[in-house]
């Protein structure tokens, strides 16, 4: 994983930079994560560099709430919310 996490912000949050066309990495994007190596992968968020900064310390701390629950789901929680349209699955 060395080189794919921008920032580490603790408790399953990761940041990630995507780079816009023709502006590179700095002047692109940034996404939240939840992530758990191996297992777990969730899209929080994502914002362009140039509308904002970064997140606030209160939205960090709301992710790292949410992580906890959503990497302590089970796969069968995880087959009912996706069945359900609580969670949207996202194949690449």
């Amino acid at each position: 994983m060395q080189g794919l996490i921008d920032a580490d912000l603790g408790g399953g949050v990761i940041k990630r930079r995507v780079a816009r066309p023709g502006q590179g990495r700095s002047g692109g994007y940034r996404t939240i994560i939840i992530f758990k190596q191996n297992e777990k992968a969730f899209f929080m968020y994502g914002f362009a560099k140039s509308k904002q900064e970064n997140i606030e310390k209160y939205e960090e701390e709301t992710f790292k709430k949410a992580a906890k629950e959503l990497l302590a789901l089970t796969d069968d929680q995880l087959d009912q919310l996706l069945k359900s349209q609580g969670l949207v699955e996202v194949n690449l």
